[in-house]
């Protein structure tokens, strides 16, 4: 296969919508004003390739609970066989 300026162009665009909607499902999962969703979606989609893993590394808003993870009463315990 030979990679072409257009083919590398398609794959880059693939690759960047692939990311925004990684950022969007996970903007989906966080309690948050309609301002805040559309402010932290508009920056994933301005910072092309670095603003999909700062939207989530940052963590805005407070999680929903049905995406919490439940909390293991045994932290720090060791389990042998």
């Amino acid at each position: 296969m030979i990679l072409t300026r257009e083919t590398m162009r398609i794959l880059m665009l693939v690759c960047l919508v692939a990311m925004v909607l990684l950022a969007v499902f996970f903007l989906r999962t966080r309690r948050m004003s309609l301002r805040s969703y559309i402010a932290w979606g508009l920056f994933a989609l301005l910072l092309p390739f670095l603003g999909p893993f700062l939207v989530i590394l940052s963590h805005p808003g407070k999680s929903l609970p049905r995406f919490r993870k439940p909390r293991s009463r045994r932290r720090g315990s060791l389990v042998l066989l």
